[in-house]
């Protein structure tokens, strides 16, 4: 197992460290409820050092980015991030993605910590315009603060206006005292917040003084389980449980990132797929009863056919019910459509409802 620059500190912390990704990771400190709601009301820091990141520059970046990425990058400007995923060529996704666009002819892309030798190879192996590409992904630190007061709480550290930063923007300047690090307005909890990419060396400093200046303000570390519940209020896909090789982006409710406006890897197919509709839909449901639905329960239908399974699901801490997301065909898939959650040898109902879970 790997360490980021930060486990050690973690661990003094009293975090719970478990194995994630090829990598040692603060699953909790206090307890998932309590970190939950730190960041739904306050403010909070993950450490997802973890995660990947690829610079790809020179006069054909572009150009490779167009064509393994499903997202329209040629409408980003300097400061802007865009939410994307690389099709495979058999109608599924290779991972999902956010790309930066640095400034022309320079782009960074941020890749989930489980795929980053996948990815990396993948790009590679369709880089015929011979853009430049390298893996800063050992070199880098990234660490997340999440919550409606992290505008406030981190305002001191900077010169950039926090709050008028809107979402998936992004700046390079100065943060708790060093120069040139990436402040970006994105996140994955659905509370607002920031990320901060900055090298190995220098994250222990911003780690410290982002504690520090957030005290006031009720910071505190989280760890990646509260992370998971609180992208799962949000309805935001996880890859390995509501996307993965075999998933397309049509039936994960990802055509909005899908851009058929250029060229990409299966554009052709996909096309076709969401002309004609997909035959199955991720959907997001709740529990009607209690209990809670887990990754890999089968979804059934009132007559207890098996008609789907379960991707992610948790006892929401925000809305103190059983909340789930997964594949049903198209008609179960209408919000309002009741269904059937099999907890052990219980059908539990469940209905289909509009994401996100959490309204705000």
């Amino acid at each position: 197992m790997k360490n980021t620059a930060l486990t050690e500190t973690h661990i003094a912390l009293g975090a719970k460290i478990v194995p994630f990704a090829g990598y040692n990771m603060p699953v909790s400190y206090e307890g998932v409820n309590i970190e939950h709601e730190t960041v739904r009301n306050d403010v909070g820091v993950f450490d997802v050092s973890h995660m990947g990141e690829f610079l790809i520059t020179g006069p054909n970046a572009l150009d490779l980015i167009q064509k393994v990425t499903s997202n329209d990058a040629s409408k980003l400007i300097d400061g802007k991030a865009q939410y994307s995923c690389f099709p495979n060529e058999k109608g599924g996704i290779v991972d999902d993605l956010i790309v930066y666009k640095l400034a022309d002819e320079k782009y960074l892309l941020v890749v989930n910590a489980s795929n980053i030798q996948k990815d990396w190879d993948w790009i590679k192996s369709h880089n015929t315009m011979n853009a430049d590409m390298r893996d800063l992904s050992e070199d880098y630190s990234l660490l997340a603060i999440q919550g409606p007061k992290a505008a406030k709480a981190m305002q001191s550290l900077t010169s950039v206006d926090l709050e008028a930063m809107k979402f998936y923007t992004f700046e390079v300047s100065d943060f708790a005292g060093i120069d040139h690090v990436i402040i970006s307005a994105t996140g994955y909890t659905g509370s607002g917040g920031f990320e901060i990419y900055c090298k190995n060396s220098e994250v222990q400093q911003i780690w410290n003084k982002v504690l520090e200046a957030g005290a006031d303000f009720g910071i505190k570390p989280i760890g990646l389980a509260a992370r998971d519940t609180l992208r799962l209020e949000m309805g935001y896909c996880l890859y390995g449980n509501d996307i993965n090789d075999t998933t397309s982006p049509i039936e994960a409710g990802l055509s909005w990132i899908t851009k058929f406006s250029k060229d990409f890897i299966n554009a052709e197919a996909l096309a076709k797929e969401k002309e004609h509709g997909a035959e199955r839909k991720l959907i997001g449901f709740e529990l009607d009863e209690r209990g809670i639905p887990r990754h890999d329960y089968d979804i059934v239908d009132g007559n207890g056919n098996i008609i789907g399974i379960v991707t992610s699901g948790t006892m929401s801490p925000s809305l103190g019910k059983g909340i789930g997301l997964g594949y049903v065909p198209k008609v179960f898939a209408s919000p309002g459509s009741k269904i059937h959650i099999q907890v052990r040898k219980k059908a539990i109902p469940a209905t289909v409802i509009k994401l996100p879970f959490y309204k705000g």
